[in-house]
Protein backbone atom coordinates (compact mmCIF):
# COMPACT_ATOMS: atom_id res chain seq x y z
CA UNK A 1 0.00 0.00 0.00
CA UNK A 2 0.88 3.75 -1.07
CA UNK A 3 2.02 6.11 1.55
CA UNK A 4 -0.17 9.41 1.45
CA UNK A 5 2.78 12.11 0.98
CA UNK A 6 2.50 15.87 1.47
CA UNK A 7 4.19 18.76 -0.48
CA UNK A 8 5.99 20.78 2.26
CA UNK A 9 9.25 19.43 3.39
CA UNK A 10 13.23 20.52 4.17
CA UNK A 11 16.41 18.27 3.91
CA UNK A 12 20.24 19.23 4.36
CA UNK A 13 23.07 16.79 3.31
CA UNK A 14 26.54 17.99 4.39
CA UNK A 15 30.46 16.58 4.28
CA UNK A 16 33.86 17.15 3.68
CA UNK A 17 36.66 16.08 1.71
CA UNK A 18 40.58 16.65 1.37
CA UNK A 19 39.26 19.78 -0.95
CA UNK A 20 36.60 21.25 0.93
CA UNK A 21 33.50 20.72 2.70
CA UNK A 22 29.81 21.02 0.81
CA UNK A 23 26.17 21.16 1.43
CA UNK A 24 23.03 20.17 -0.12
CA UNK A 25 19.92 21.86 0.63
CA UNK A 26 16.42 20.54 -1.30
CA UNK A 27 12.63 22.09 0.39
CA UNK A 28 9.44 21.61 -0.98
CA UNK A 29 6.35 23.73 -1.33
CA UNK A 30 2.74 23.18 -2.55
CA UNK A 31 2.20 23.31 -6.46
CA UNK A 32 0.06 22.27 -9.23
CA UNK A 33 2.66 19.84 -10.87
CA UNK A 34 6.30 19.12 -10.13
CA UNK A 35 8.68 21.89 -11.02
CA UNK A 36 12.53 21.49 -10.07
CA UNK A 37 15.06 23.90 -10.16
CA UNK A 38 18.57 23.05 -9.16
CA UNK A 39 21.10 25.63 -8.44
CA UNK A 40 24.93 24.54 -8.53
CA UNK A 41 28.24 26.23 -8.98
CA UNK A 42 29.19 26.96 -12.59
CA UNK A 43 30.59 23.78 -14.39
CA UNK A 44 28.28 21.48 -12.42
CA UNK A 45 25.56 20.91 -15.16
CA UNK A 46 25.82 17.30 -15.20
CA UNK A 47 24.36 17.57 -11.09
CA UNK A 48 21.56 19.53 -12.05
CA UNK A 49 20.75 17.14 -15.07
CA UNK A 50 20.75 14.17 -12.49
CA UNK A 51 19.27 15.93 -9.26
CA UNK A 52 15.89 16.31 -12.03
CA UNK A 53 15.74 13.02 -13.46
CA UNK A 54 16.05 11.78 -10.15
CA UNK A 55 13.40 13.96 -8.04
CA UNK A 56 11.09 12.81 -10.98
CA UNK A 57 11.12 9.36 -9.77
CA UNK A 58 10.24 10.53 -6.26
CA UNK A 59 7.99 13.52 -6.30
CA UNK A 60 4.93 13.66 -8.66
CA UNK A 61 3.89 17.60 -7.92
CA UNK A 62 5.65 20.16 -5.57
CA UNK A 63 7.96 23.09 -6.54
CA UNK A 64 11.03 22.20 -5.47
CA UNK A 65 14.40 24.22 -4.27
CA UNK A 66 17.90 22.18 -4.67
CA UNK A 67 20.94 23.77 -4.19
CA UNK A 68 24.78 23.22 -3.93
CA UNK A 69 27.53 24.72 -1.92
CA UNK A 70 31.26 24.32 -2.04
CA UNK A 71 33.48 25.47 0.13
CA UNK A 72 37.03 25.06 -1.02
CA UNK A 73 39.57 24.52 1.58
CA UNK A 74 41.88 27.18 2.51
CA UNK A 75 44.88 25.36 0.18
CA UNK A 76 42.60 24.90 -2.86
CA UNK A 77 41.66 28.90 -2.52
CA UNK A 78 45.41 29.51 -3.45
CA UNK A 79 46.12 32.20 -6.58
CA UNK A 80 46.42 31.25 -10.22
CA UNK A 81 48.07 33.35 -12.45
CA UNK A 82 47.59 32.68 -16.23
CA UNK A 83 51.55 32.84 -16.93
CA UNK A 84 50.99 32.40 -20.83
CA UNK A 85 48.84 34.61 -21.39
CA UNK A 86 50.52 37.17 -19.10
CA UNK A 87 53.51 36.81 -21.63
CA UNK A 88 51.32 37.44 -24.47
CA UNK A 89 50.06 41.18 -22.92
CA UNK A 90 53.27 41.90 -21.87
CA UNK A 91 54.58 41.14 -25.03
CA UNK A 92 51.73 43.10 -27.27
CA UNK A 93 52.77 46.08 -24.87
CA UNK A 94 56.08 46.42 -25.39
CA UNK A 95 55.47 46.26 -28.97
CA UNK A 96 53.59 49.25 -28.73
CA UNK A 97 55.85 50.79 -26.65
CA UNK A 98 58.90 49.96 -27.74
CA UNK A 99 60.56 49.65 -24.33
CA UNK A 100 60.62 47.34 -21.34
CA UNK A 101 57.42 47.63 -19.38
CA UNK A 102 57.53 48.90 -15.21
CA UNK A 103 56.27 47.04 -12.83
CA UNK A 104 53.25 49.16 -12.38
CA UNK A 105 52.58 48.44 -15.91
CA UNK A 106 52.77 44.68 -15.38
CA UNK A 107 50.57 44.95 -12.51
CA UNK A 108 48.29 46.65 -14.48
CA UNK A 109 47.94 43.96 -16.91
CA UNK A 110 47.40 41.57 -14.23
CA UNK A 111 44.19 42.76 -13.08
CA UNK A 112 42.70 42.27 -16.71
CA UNK A 113 40.34 39.29 -16.55
CA UNK A 114 41.67 36.12 -17.26
CA UNK A 115 45.08 36.42 -15.85
CA UNK A 116 44.69 36.42 -12.03
CA UNK A 117 42.40 33.40 -10.44
CA UNK A 118 41.57 32.83 -7.06
CA UNK A 119 40.09 29.55 -6.20
CA UNK A 120 37.85 29.18 -9.75
CA UNK A 121 40.09 27.40 -11.54
CA UNK A 122 40.05 24.66 -8.44
CA UNK A 123 36.24 24.67 -8.64
CA UNK A 124 36.59 23.97 -12.58
CA UNK A 125 38.87 21.06 -12.04
CA UNK A 126 36.75 19.45 -9.19
CA UNK A 127 33.68 19.52 -11.65
CA UNK A 128 36.17 17.56 -14.50
CA UNK A 129 36.92 15.18 -11.60
CA UNK A 130 34.87 12.14 -12.21
CA UNK A 131 35.20 10.76 -8.80
CA UNK A 132 33.75 13.77 -7.12
CA UNK A 133 31.34 14.90 -9.35
CA UNK A 134 29.77 10.95 -8.15
CA UNK A 135 30.03 11.87 -4.94
CA UNK A 136 28.00 14.95 -5.22
CA UNK A 137 26.07 13.31 -7.29
CA UNK A 138 24.79 10.98 -5.08
CA UNK A 139 24.85 13.02 -1.86
CA UNK A 140 22.32 14.87 -3.98
CA UNK A 141 20.12 12.23 -4.27
CA UNK A 142 20.42 11.36 -0.52
CA UNK A 143 18.48 15.12 0.31
CA UNK A 144 16.05 14.08 -1.96
CA UNK A 145 15.31 10.97 -0.70
CA UNK A 146 15.08 12.66 2.84
CA UNK A 147 13.19 15.23 1.41
CA UNK A 148 10.58 12.42 0.34
CA UNK A 149 10.82 10.97 3.96
CA UNK A 150 9.92 14.37 5.18
CA UNK A 151 7.09 14.76 2.91
CA UNK A 152 5.81 11.35 3.31
CA UNK A 153 5.81 12.46 7.25
CA UNK A 154 3.84 15.76 6.62
CA UNK A 155 1.72 13.17 4.56
CA UNK A 156 0.81 10.75 7.52
CA UNK A 157 -0.29 14.00 9.60
CA UNK A 158 -2.31 15.25 6.51
CA UNK A 159 -4.18 11.70 6.83
CA UNK A 160 -4.82 11.86 9.89
CA UNK A 161 -6.75 15.33 9.97
CA UNK A 162 -8.51 14.68 6.67
CA UNK A 163 -9.63 11.08 7.71
CA UNK A 164 -10.96 13.34 11.10
CA UNK A 165 -12.22 15.81 8.65
CA UNK A 166 -14.29 12.69 6.68
CA UNK A 167 -15.89 11.57 10.06
CA UNK A 168 -17.25 14.98 10.86
CA UNK A 169 -18.69 15.20 7.31
CA UNK A 170 -20.47 11.95 7.86
CA UNK A 171 -21.54 13.56 11.30
CA UNK A 172 -23.26 16.65 9.53
CA UNK A 173 -24.34 14.25 6.83
CA UNK A 174 -26.48 12.19 9.24
CA UNK A 175 -27.59 15.05 11.33
CA UNK A 176 -29.00 15.99 7.64
CA UNK A 177 -30.70 12.60 7.35
CA UNK A 178 -32.83 12.85 10.37
CA UNK A 179 -33.98 16.23 9.50
CA UNK A 180 -34.83 15.21 6.06
CA UNK A 181 -36.86 12.21 7.27
CA UNK A 182 -39.73 14.96 8.03
CA UNK A 183 -39.55 16.95 5.52
CA UNK A 184 -42.57 16.15 3.70
CA UNK A 185 -44.70 16.43 6.91
CA UNK A 186 -42.81 19.99 7.27
CA UNK A 187 -44.21 21.11 3.47
CA UNK A 188 -47.57 19.44 4.09
CA UNK A 189 -48.36 21.35 7.70
CA UNK A 190 -46.89 24.58 5.55
CA UNK A 191 -49.38 23.90 2.29
CA UNK A 192 -52.11 23.07 4.35
CA UNK A 193 -51.46 26.66 6.51
CA UNK A 194 -50.89 28.85 3.52
CA UNK A 195 -54.32 27.45 2.06
CA UNK A 196 -56.11 28.02 5.07
CA UNK A 197 -55.13 31.55 4.79
CA UNK A 198 -55.43 32.17 1.19
CA UNK A 199 -58.50 29.57 0.32
CA UNK A 200 -61.22 30.89 3.62
CA UNK A 201 -64.14 29.71 1.65
CA UNK A 202 -62.54 26.05 0.62
CA UNK A 203 -62.82 26.59 -3.25
CA UNK A 204 -59.60 24.64 -3.75
CA UNK A 205 -60.17 21.12 -4.39
CA UNK A 206 -58.45 18.58 -1.69
CA UNK A 207 -56.94 16.09 -4.92
CA UNK A 208 -55.26 19.50 -6.12
CA UNK A 209 -53.94 20.25 -2.90
CA UNK A 210 -52.81 16.68 -2.70
CA UNK A 211 -51.09 16.47 -6.09
CA UNK A 212 -49.44 19.53 -5.14
CA UNK A 213 -47.94 18.21 -1.71
CA UNK A 214 -46.81 15.43 -3.57
CA UNK A 215 -45.08 17.41 -6.13
CA UNK A 216 -43.49 19.98 -3.44
CA UNK A 217 -42.10 16.49 -1.46
CA UNK A 218 -39.97 15.11 -4.92
CA UNK A 219 -38.42 18.53 -5.42
CA UNK A 220 -37.62 18.45 -1.44
CA UNK A 221 -36.27 14.91 -1.44
CA UNK A 222 -32.87 14.82 -0.62
CA UNK A 223 -32.21 10.92 -0.17
CA UNK A 224 -30.31 10.41 -3.33
CA UNK A 225 -27.71 13.43 -2.41
CA UNK A 226 -27.82 12.21 0.79
CA UNK A 227 -26.69 8.93 -0.77
CA UNK A 228 -24.41 10.26 -3.39
CA UNK A 229 -22.51 12.23 -0.33
CA UNK A 230 -22.07 8.88 1.71
CA UNK A 231 -20.46 7.15 -1.57
CA UNK A 232 -18.10 10.50 -1.65
CA UNK A 233 -17.38 9.94 1.78
CA UNK A 234 -16.12 6.07 1.33
CA UNK A 235 -13.97 7.37 -1.97
CA UNK A 236 -12.40 10.02 0.25
CA UNK A 237 -11.31 6.91 2.49
CA UNK A 238 -9.93 5.13 0.25
CA UNK A 239 -7.96 7.22 -1.43
CA UNK A 240 -6.75 8.10 1.83
CA UNK A 241 -5.96 5.02 2.63
CA UNK A 242 -4.19 3.87 -1.16
CA UNK A 243 -1.60 6.78 -0.56
CA UNK A 244 -0.21 9.26 -3.08
CA UNK A 245 -0.66 10.41 -5.49
CA UNK A 246 -4.19 11.66 -4.52
CA UNK A 247 -4.39 15.26 -4.27
CA UNK A 248 -5.72 15.84 -7.53
CA UNK A 249 -8.81 13.13 -6.82
CA UNK A 250 -9.14 14.60 -3.17
CA UNK A 251 -9.71 18.32 -4.56
CA UNK A 252 -12.25 16.96 -7.14
CA UNK A 253 -13.85 15.06 -4.58
CA UNK A 254 -14.01 18.25 -2.60
CA UNK A 255 -15.60 20.03 -5.21
CA UNK A 256 -18.39 17.22 -6.14
CA UNK A 257 -18.55 16.94 -2.07
CA UNK A 258 -19.62 20.87 -1.82
CA UNK A 259 -22.12 20.53 -4.82
CA UNK A 260 -24.25 17.70 -2.85
CA UNK A 261 -23.93 19.85 -0.11
CA UNK A 262 -25.23 22.85 -2.06
CA UNK A 263 -28.37 20.91 -3.49
CA UNK A 264 -29.01 19.93 0.20
CA UNK A 265 -29.28 23.65 1.24
CA UNK A 266 -31.25 24.46 -1.70
CA UNK A 267 -33.86 21.84 -1.09
CA UNK A 268 -34.59 22.38 2.55
CA UNK A 269 -37.61 23.43 3.65
CA UNK A 270 -36.24 23.68 7.55
CA UNK A 271 -34.10 26.02 9.58
CA UNK A 272 -32.77 22.85 11.24
CA UNK A 273 -31.74 20.81 7.60
CA UNK A 274 -30.21 24.25 6.44
CA UNK A 275 -27.97 24.24 9.39
CA UNK A 276 -26.82 20.73 8.80
CA UNK A 277 -25.98 21.67 5.48
CA UNK A 278 -24.12 24.55 6.04
CA UNK A 279 -21.95 22.58 8.84
CA UNK A 280 -21.56 20.15 6.14
CA UNK A 281 -20.44 23.01 3.73
CA UNK A 282 -17.51 24.54 6.29
CA UNK A 283 -16.07 21.02 6.93
CA UNK A 284 -15.78 20.48 3.17
CA UNK A 285 -13.96 23.60 2.83
CA UNK A 286 -11.48 22.48 5.49
CA UNK A 287 -11.16 19.55 3.72
CA UNK A 288 -10.43 20.91 -0.27
CA UNK A 289 -7.89 23.36 1.94
CA UNK A 290 -5.89 20.04 3.48
CA UNK A 291 -6.50 18.55 -0.34
CA UNK A 292 -4.42 21.22 -1.49
CA UNK A 293 -1.21 20.14 0.73
CA UNK A 294 -1.55 16.72 -0.81
CA UNK A 295 0.78 15.20 -3.35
Amino acid sequence: MSILSGMTGFARVAGEADWGSWAWEAKSVNGRSLDVRVTTPPGFDPLERRLKAAASKLFNRGSLQVSLRIDMAAGADSVTVNEALLASLTDAAQAIHGAGLSGEAIATLMTLKGVVETGGSSLRDLALDEANMTLLGAAGEEALAELATARKAEGESLKAIMTGLVSEMEGHAATAATFAEIQPSLLKSRLHKQLDELDTEGRVDADRVGAEIAMAAAKADVREELDRLAAHFASARDLLADGSPAGRKLDFLAQELNREANTLCSKSVSLDLTNAGLGLKGVIDQFKEQAANVE
